[in-house]
This record gives structure tokens, C-alpha cells and sequence, in this order.
């Protein structure tokens, strides 16, 4: 992986918890849907695990910018992203990542869990702009109804995708929401919602307890190891 410097540029507030960063892209620059890159804050000591991490791209390639989205915490990590001011220049390290979306298989679904969701963020925009033929099923985790980050954006490219199937599965779910199924994915969830599964490339991101419980939930329903594509989110 490179190393290279960008601008920011600003931020969006995802949800409470959620905040996506952009920064200009520098010429030249290009990623794969489903790649990340390493923010760089301490720049004399790269094995600094606290202040340079790892993030996944939330937006497709090709933009006049480039977006980060973090879970906020009270790390130094969070508290130096949230300090970043328009035309700031920060160092990254990048892109990096093989969990990305192959060209020669047109059935994937994907089993995600909370900030899990900014790859796929960056894949979906990608399919949904380029009109990428593609038959997807994504049945998405959160703890709460408010706080599913790019809720719209999912929605929106739904109703228009006509290959884009998505299932928000909500663990203190209202009963009044009808978008949203109350509880846990399960093996049983995943064989009713997704019927067709030993046809389909399974993708998993998210904390790493929630992609431990769903990469075993693929091996009880049988799917082929070189099927199941995993990311590890971890210290994000």
C-alpha cells in the first residue's frame, strides 16, 4: 500500500454515533468498492495502533472525494478526526483489502452488522450508479431503529435496484416499524430470507463477535468456505 496525502474537505453525521469524513481526492487516485485505507495521525510512529487506523471506503470510486465513516468513541482516535478542520492534510496508507466484489458471480448476500456496513456502502453505490447487473440480498443488524447508519441511502437504492433486496433486522425494533424485523439474524432468518443461499457469495463485516456468529451460522447451512468472504472490524 502507498502512502498519500488528502484535504478534508467536511463531515456528515450518519447518526448519533456515526460520522463519515471526506476528503478531496488526489489526482489520480482510485479504490476498489469494499477496499480501506489507514489513517495516519502519528506520522513518527506508524505502529501507533491508537492513533493510526484502519477504515473502509463509504463511498464509490471515482468522486472528486473520498469518505471514511467511524463509529465515534471517546478514543484519541475519534477525538482527532472529530478535531479536523476544512483543509486539514492528513496522511493514509492505502488502499488495501481483498473482500471485494468479484466480476464473474452475479448472486452474493451479504450478512452485515453496524459500522460493518461502509464497504458495503461503497459497493452498492458503485452497482446501484453503474446499473451493474447484480442479484443481492443484504440483511443488515443494528441495536436500534435510529441508529442504522445510511438508512435513506439503503432505501432509496432498494426501490430503484431492481437486483438490491434489503432486510434491516433491528434488536429493540419498535412493533409500530414495519420496515424492520425484531431480534437477531439466525440460521433460521438467514435459510427463510435468503432461500436461494448455496447459490449465493456470502460477505460479512462487522465487530468481530458478530462475524464469528455469522460465518458459523454459513458453515451450519453448509456453504463452501471459498463462498464466505469475511472483515474483521476490529478496534474501530
Amino acid at each position: 500500500m502507498n502512502e498519500f496525502r488528502a484535504e478534508f474537505i467536511e463531515r456528515v453525521d450518519r447518526t448519533k454515533s456515526v460520522t463519515s469524513f471526506r476528503f478531496k481526492s488526489p489526482e489520480g487516485f482510485s479504490f476498489t468498492p469494499g477496499q480501506f485505507a489507514q489513517v495516519l495521525f502519528d506520522e513518527a510512529d506508524k505502529a501507533n495502533r491508537s492513533l493510526n487506523k484502519y477504515l473502509s471506503f463509504s463511498c464509490r470510486p471515482g468522486k472528486e472525494f473520498f469518505e471514511l465513516t467511524k463509529r465515534i468513541s471517546g478514543s484519541d482516535f475519534s477525538k482527532k478526526l472529530l478535531s479536523l478542520r476544512r483543509g486539514s492534510r492528513v496522511l493514509f496508507k492505502g488502499p488495501g483489502g481483498h473482500c471485494v466484489l468479484g466480476d464473474t458471480h452475479g448472486k452474493y448476500a451479504f450478512l452485515i452488522g453496524g459500522i460493518g456496513i461502509t464497504p458495503v456502502i461503497a459497493m452498492l453505490e458503485d452497482i446501484v450508479t453503474h446499473q451493474k447487473p447484480a442479484d443481492i440480498c443484504l440483511l443488515y443488524s443494528n441495536m436500534t431503529s435510529d441508529d442504522i447508519p445510511f438508512l435513506s441511502e439503503l432505501d432509496a437504492w432498494a426501490s430503484i435496484a431492481k437486483g438490491l433486496r434489503v432486510v434491516h433486522v433491528v434488536v429493540n425494533c419498535s412493533t409500530k416499524d414495519k420496515k424492520c424485523f425484531t431480534g437477531m439474524i439466525t440460521k433460521d432468518f438467514v435459510i427463510k430470507q435468503i432461500p436461494d443461499y448455496r447459490q449465493r457469495i456470502f460477505y460479512i463485516f462487522g465487530p468481530p463477535g458478530m462475524v464469528s456468529a455469522m460465518s458459523g451460522i454459513c458453515r451450519e447451512i453448509g456453504c463452501l468456505p471459498e463462498n464466505v468472504k469475511v472483515e474483521n472490524f476490529i478496534g474501530y
